[in-house]
């Protein structure tokens, strides 16, 4: 990317997407580097700001991680998020010790002095604090700007060097003018043009991609989700005509979405392929109840079959993957921690013949592959659509699969999503489970000795934690009654009610 570029360096922090998120969402190109990257490796990148991220450390530690100190002399701002701040005020001669008092949640801060870090941010003000660690003491030249009833320096500047620090997290949504003060970081700061949008991103990357396949012709797996389709509605932009689309219907789809699927490529110029595996698949995972143990058979089985259907296209030079940036991240690519492995991230698959690897989201956060899904004109329906894991409804079924399970849980599961749907209530995921308990009932003057059905629906702003939605009594009740009546196999509901942590939001 040519555009003006801030660094968020990784110290560990949990919120390091975000800062990056919200970064973007103000106009201004953000990537996310380790902690140890030199000085010389940063100042390559022509940052015109730098973020030190939070982390779980103490910045007194003797294995406290620590960034290059000729970091903090390049001239470049700098704004510490927490153990950012810490670190920044410790390597300029500050002094920082344990908390008498933690604190954690939200918090009134008291901003105190005029600053263009704090310019329209009021007074008193909501924020998110989360540390046992505090300053205690600032360098010479280091400015106090805010404090809290806990924390005397809750936020500081040196102008001078262009530092700047902030106890509490901005990025999050408690509080409540935190993208006000990242604004103003980026611009009153850092000087930032706001050169950064999505229109540009996609001008660019469909010049990428005409650049990089030239005359080729390029093999994308399609999935369904939203990454592979956007990545696919990019790419018949920019190369109409040259794309193959491989769907591999594995037979665990949600109800009536393969259709959808279909429908959603019908009108765009390339080769939709669709290939129903759902046979193979089954027998693949038969017998099978162990969770992982589905998850690793589907997963080889999608491989096998993808390698089978591309064989057929020896023109292809190209594979097209829907990489997104998190999975750079989560992967472990530039040394961030491995929270887990994507499987397409790590490189081209030597033995499928490809010349090369297209990855036009590769730099983009979910939201922003959404955003470029509506430039795209794709359904809302696809752009929006939840979380959905790769085995689909396979590990929605506790224990065996069978294709008996398989349609009972695929017309359950459609009944409640209608019905949540069209209540209105909030939940940014809902699904059904099938259990493999069975109970007793009565239907009539009949005993039936039938399924039992599990809902679940969360509310997340980044599915890493989650409340369980707290949906009205009337919507179950409908949902319940809806379920028992028109599925056959099923005679009770129950509604999940538990959190992540301890729960997951999958059931396996």
């Amino acid at each position: 990317m040519d555009n003006q570029t801030v660094v968020i360096l990784d110290f560990g922090g949990q919120y390091k997407e975000l800062i990056a998120r919200r970064v973007r969402e103000c106009g201004v190109y953000s990537i996310i580097k380790p902690y140890d990257i030199s000085a010389e490796e940063l100042r390559a990148l022509h940052p015109i700001g730098i973020i030190f991220t939070g982390g779980p450390n103490s910045v007194y530690a003797d294995d406290a991680p620590c960034c290059d100190p000729q970091i903090l002399r390049m001239g470049v701002p700098v704004l510490g998020i927490c153990y950012g701040m810490q670190l920044i005020c410790y390597l300029s001669g500050g002094t920082v010790a344990p908390c008498e008092n933690s604190e954690y949640g939200a918090i009134t801060l008291r901003v105190h002095a005029e600053h263009p870090l704090f310019s329209g941010v009021r007074a008193h003000t909501q924020v998110l604090m989360s540390h046992t660690d505090r300053v205690t003491s600032l360098p010479d030249t280091f400015v106090p700007l805010a404090d809290t009833a806990d924390c005397p320096f809750a936020a500081y500047a040196e102008d001078t060097q262009k530092l700047y620090g902030v106890q509490f997290h901005p990025e999050v949504e408690i509080s409540a003018q935190g993208t006000l003060l990242l604004h103003n970081f980026l611009y009153r700061i850092c000087g930032a043009a706001g050169d950064y949008s999505m229109q540009d991103y996609l001008r660019r990357q469909i010049d990428l991609v005409r650049k990089q396949v030239g005359n080729g012709h390029v093999i994308l797996g399609l999935s369904g989700g939203v990454d592979s389709s956007v990545c696919a509605a990019l790419l018949s932009a920019a190369i109409p005509g040259q794309l193959t689309c491989i769907y591999i219907d594995h037979g665990f789809m949600r109800k009536n979405e393969t259709q959808e699927i279909k429908q959603a490529f019908a009108g765009r110029d390339l080769d939709f392929v669709h290939v129903d595996a759902s046979e193979r698949f089954l027998k693949r995972i038969e017998g099978v109840t162990d969770p992982e143990e589905k998850r690793k058979r589907v997963g080889d089985e999608f491989v096998w079959t993808f390698r089978d259907e591309a064989g057929k296209y020896g023109n292809a030079e190209f594979l097209a993957q829907g990489t997104i940036y998190p999975d750079v991240v989560e992967s472990g690519k530039n040394k961030s921690a491995v929270i887990k492995s994507h499987h397409n991230v790590g490189g081209l698959p030597e033995d499928l013949g490809f010349k090369g690897i297209v990855e036009p989201l590769r730099g983009l956060f979910k939201d922003e592959v959404r955003r470029l899904g509506r430039m795209l004109h794709l359904p809302e329906s696809l752009v929006e659509r939840q979380p959905f894991p790769g085995p689909g409804l396979s590990i929605r079924i506790i224990g065996e699969v069978t294709q008996e399970k398989l349609d009972i849980l695929r017309d359950a599961d459609a009944i409640f999503r209608e019905e949540l749907s069209r209540s209105g209530a909030k939940a940014d995921q809902f699904f059904a489970v099938l259990t493999d308990t069975r109970s007793v009932g009565v239907m009539g003057d009949f005993r039936t000795y039938a399924y039992c059905l599990a809902l679940r629906a969360v509310c997340t702003s980044d599915f890493m934690t989650c409340e369980y939605a707290q949906l009205p009594y009337s919507l179950l009740t409908r949902a319940s009654t809806r379920i028992t009546n028109e599925v056959k196999g099923i005679n009770r509901v129950v509604y999940d009610v538990t959190s992540k942590p301890p729960a997951t939001i999958e059931w396996e």
